[in-house]
């Protein structure tokens, strides 16, 4: 795992799939997303205070660690209301319908997560969108289903951050942002996209890319265009 200091409060930290977002408020650390199963043990090593994780949705890379985290650090978790059933194991997931260049994709990343059951959070608190949350000043709920259908971004306006889940993933060009890909339903994530690109960010953070560090805004709308939304 690497860690990566991108302002003052905000770390990034890199798994060998995917990232999860680390906010500092004083002593009292808030994570957004937990990793793949078995980052726990070099999440807990870098971090005390955890009081707070915030899931984004409830793929195995986003989410896998959060149980055992949880557990580790007596930290609460949080995702809305549609996908907390299954981070809890109470439901199966749904699988993503991929377009055929995803396919390879996909499965190349499926080959890199651990194969076995990921221990399951004890509890997890459901959000709705338009709930603020206790960090950054005020952080929003925003519901951006597409990708799953609980899908959150976090905007904290205070601080221009928005952290926008597998919603928004970095493009490989640098600076750029494209639609994220693996979507349950590829017309909802269009018209998440586009209302994402519509708050006030400086700093946007995905599930997967570099974040954009500066007129993060912009770089979403000029994404969004490219995107149009169906009648």
């Amino acid at each position: 795992m690497d860690v990566v200091e991108l302002l003052p409060r905000l770390h990034l930290l890199r798994f060998p799939v995917g990232q999860a977002y680390l906010w500092r408020d004083g002593e009292e650390l808030t994570m957004i997303d937990a990793g793949p199963p078995g980052s726990a043990a070099a999440v807990a090593k870098v971090l005390g205070g955890l009081r707070r994780i915030v899931l984004t949705h409830f793929h195995e890379d986003h989410a896998g660690g959060a149980g055992e985290l949880a557990a580790r650090c007596g930290a609460e978790v949080l995702a809305h209301q549609l996908d907390a059933p299954v981070v809890r194991g109470e439901l199966p997931d749904a699988p993503p319908v991929l377009e055929d260049w995803e396919r390879p994709v996909h499965a190349r990343a499926a080959r890199r997560l651990p194969r076995v059951p990921w221990p399951r959070p004890a509890k997890v608190g459901e959000l709705s969108d338009g709930d603020v949350l206790d960090f950054g000043g005020g952080a929003h709920v925003v519901h951006v289903p597409g990708h799953t259908d609980g899908s959150i971004a976090l905007h904290l306006p205070r601080h221009r951050v928005l952290f926008t889940g597998d919603a928004v993933a970095a493009a490989p060009t640098e600076g750029t942002v494209m639609l994220g890909v693996f979507n349950l339903d590829r017309a909802r994530a269009v018209r998440s996209f586009h209302r994402l690109a519509e708050l006030d960010s400086d700093t946007a953070c995905f599930g997967h890319g570099d974040p954009v560090i500066g007129h993060a805004a912009t770089a979403l709308r000029r994404s969004a265009d490219r995107y149009p939304l169906s009648p």
